[in-house]
Formats: structure tokens, C-alpha cells, sequence
């Protein structure tokens, strides 16, 4: 039998994950109406909403939940470290989270999140959606969202320790504009879906700036089994433009790789950016330029930012923070 969740009952309600929370927490801010469909719906599917609930006025656990796609566990090595050792520190427990398309749903991880009556939750915001958040936030879990940047809030359960990568990916492509360099092509990023939004939005403000449209943001379908059986197919009838921009390493190497297949070579032909750093690129062939970001401090401020917010510290300055970046000029540019 198919276990209901609380998604199940905001569609049979057709309300919002929010309201069906607000209705089970018996918030005053809901429409009598709105309750009395959402009650129905509950007893019409059998949802038990109790069981979610009664965590809620237990004890402390000293137990942080960490939420991440498995895909991305490679590309955030040192965040976990840094997240795990400030962790060891103030004692607290992890609990891991992992979701897979297809396998591990979202709707399950709340669910478990809530039951568990953990005291703080870690999110790679590349997994939560705003309303998912808005969820959680209903039942007044502290969260501290890692990566990019939200917008921020006043809902002081809420923080966000991140790199600015639209500022990022606004000043790479400003310099190439003053320099009268428009043919820059950016490559979309499935694994990332936040932070390439990010860098999108960054170099499109900075054509935007310089009166031009930004149309070069390369996307492909799920029927491509990688981005390089992709990018192959795609070289063999485009140019690769003057710059190329590119979020992780397989998707640089991977560009290089049908480039150089279709007879283009960089940098001579193009340059190329990846904006995550690690080891490969400098052992590529050619060395990838790329951003260098202080990834274990992110972890180790975020567990450090949580644990102030489940403190209650009435002195901490903000719950936005950021985190800077250096670029790293290498081979792949001029």
C-alpha cells in the first residue's frame, strides 16, 4: 500500500505543503475553509499528522541532519569535512540525508526530518524547494542552507552560508566585455541546478549592463546519457565560441575533450573557465582556469552558524553569510 505523505494531502486539498503544516500545527493564520478541506483530505487519505508532530515537544536530541544528493558527495568532500569537525566539537550527532532521482524523494527526507525532532538541519540548497523549506520552516526547525545564495528573509530559523557566484560569474564576464569579447557560451549544469542559475543570472546582468542580450547558454535534454555524449554531438555543427564557462570538471573536461575532437584546441581557438575548482584541472591537459573557493570553511561556518542559531545568540551579527573567492589564471586562458 502506498505510504500518504503530506504532498498527497496538499494536492487532494489543492493547497500548498505550507498550508497543510500550518492546518497540523494548528495555526490561527489559516482560513476556516482552507482547514476544514485540508481535515478532509486528511481523513479521506488517512494521514496520520500526530505521528509527525508529537517529536515536537520532546527533549533535545544534539542531532543535526545534513541534506545532499549522493550525486554531489564528490564535488562537496571538503564542506562535509568542515561541517563534521565543528560538529565533533559541540558534540552534536550527524544524521545523513542522501536523495537520488528516482529513489530517495523529498518528500520522504521532510517526513523523516520532522519525525526524527532533530535540532538543526544542513540543506544543499540544490535539493529544497522554497515551499519545501517553507515546510520545514512551519515547525520551527533551524536551518542553515549552504552553497549559493538565497534571497534573504526575516524568518530568523533561516541562514545561509554561500559564495556570491552571480557576482562572480558578472565580474569574469565584465572583464571579457570591456575587452570587446561577447562569443562567451555557458553550459548548463544539471547536478547544480541553483548555483548555475546563479552564474546565469551573473553573466546575463553583465551583458545586460553593457546594453547586450546574453543567448549563448548551451542546455541539452535527459536523453544524453552524460554532457560529454552531449557536447560530442553538439561540436561536430558549432563553433565553441570565444570563452566557454562551465560549473564542475567533468563538463570542462568534457568540452575540451569534443572540442578537440571537432579540431579546435584551447586556448588558442577558445578559452575556458570552470567555476568549482579542485585537483583535476590542474592536472588536465591543458591546466582549467577555474574560481577557488574556501570550501571547508563553508562547511565548518555553517555548523558553526547553526549552532549559534540553536543557541539563540542574541549577539550573532547576521545569519547571511558569504564566502570569498580567488580566480585561478592557468592554461585555459589568455
Amino acid at each position: 500500500m502506498k505510504r500518504i505523505t503530506i504532498y498527497d494531502v496538499a494536492k487532494e486539498a489543492d493547497v500548498s505543503l505550507a498550508t497543510v503544516s500550518r492546518v497540523i500545527n494548528n495555526s490561527s493564520v489559516v482560513r476556516e475553509d482552507t482547514r476544514v478541506r485540508v481535515q478532509q483530505a486528511i481523513e479521506k487519505l488517512g494521514y496520520k499528522p500526530n505521528a509527525i508532530a508529537q517529536g515536537l515537544a520532546l527533549s533535545k536530541t544534539t542531532t543535526v541532519s545534513i541534506v545532499m544528493s549522493e550525486k554531489l558527495f564528490s564535488y562537496n568532500e571538503k564542506v562535509l569535512n568542515g561541517l563534521m569537525d565543528v560538529a565533533k566539537i559541540y558534540n552534536y550527532n550527524i544524521m545523513f540525508h542522501t536523495t537520488s532521482k528516482g529513489i530517495s524523494k523529498m518528500a520522504d527526507v521532510i517526513e523523516a526530518i520532522i519525525k526524527s525532532h532533530v535540532d538543526g538541519v544542513i540543506l544543499f540548497n540544490d535539493n529544497f524547494s522554497e515551499e519545501e523549506m517553507e515546510v520545514l520552516n512551519e515547525y520551527q526547525i533551524p536551518m542553515v542552507v549552504v552553497g549559493s545564495k538565497i534571497d534573504e528573509t526575516d524568518v530568523t530559523t533561516v541562514g545561509n552560508v554561500f559564495t556570491d557566484f552571480a557576482k562572480m560569474a558578472y565580474e569574469f564576464t565584465t572583464s571579457y566585455l570591456e575587452k570587446g569579447i561577447d562569443d562567451i557560451v555557458l553550459i548548463e549544469d544539471r547536478l547544480n541546478v541553483s548555483m548555475i542559475q546563479r552564474v546565469k543570472e551573473g553573466v546575463e546582468k553583465a551583458f545586460a549592463d553593457k546594453g547586450k542580450v546574453f543567448a549563448n547558454y548551451i542546455t541539452y535534454d535527459q536523453s544524453y546519457k552524460s554532457s560529454y555524449v552531449f557536447l560530442s554531438e553538439y561540436m561536430k555543427s558549432h563553433k565553441p565560441g570565444k570563452v566557454v564557462i562551465t560549473l564542475r570538471d567533468s563538463q570542462a573536461m568534457a568540452m575540451i575533450n569534443a572540442c578537440l575532437e571537432n579540431g579546435y584546441t584551447c586556448p588558442k581557438d577558445y578559452e575556458m573557465v570552470c567555476v568549482l575548482n579542485n585537483k583535476y584541472l590542474g592536472m588536465f591537459q591543458p591546466n582549467v582556469s577555474a574560481f577557488n573557493v574556501a570550501e571547508y570553511d563553508m562547511g565548518a561556518i555553517a555548523m558553526r552558524l547553526l549552532t549559534k542559531m540553536l543557541m539563540e545568540d542574541a549577539n550573532l551579527p547576521s545569519r547571511y553569510l558569504e564566502i570569498a573567492y580567488s580566480y585561478i589564471p592557468r592554461q585555459t586562458t589568455k
